[in-house]
């Protein structure tokens, strides 16, 4: 392993924390929108049907997916601009 790639880690982990934040905020968003509640429901909440809970979880899976590939390629992007090597 190289020592842009051992350097990246910290950064990695940071950068993986706030976009678990950004991408948590942006599904309570999201679902106050497209959702019939204002909350998400939970996958034990007997009073929701299992359309709603899978919609939910489904739309809550490409959320932090998609804002986690955002994050983590961007990071990888001003790495390799402040180092000259890719981190990945």
């Amino acid at each position: 392993m190289d020592k842009g790639r051992i350097a990246y880690k910290p950064v990695g982990l940071v950068l993986g924390a706030a976009s678990g934040l950004v991408a948590g905020a942006a599904f309570r968003r999201a679902w106050k929108v497209l959702g019939p509640g204002d909350e998400a429901p939970d996958a034990t909440d007997e009073e929701r049907s299992w359309k709603e809970i899978l919609a939910a979880a489904a739309l809550q899976g490409a959320i932090f997916a998609v804002v986690k590939a955002a994050v983590d390629r961007s990071g990888a992007v001003a790495a390799r601009r402040l180092t000259g090597t890719w981190p990945g």
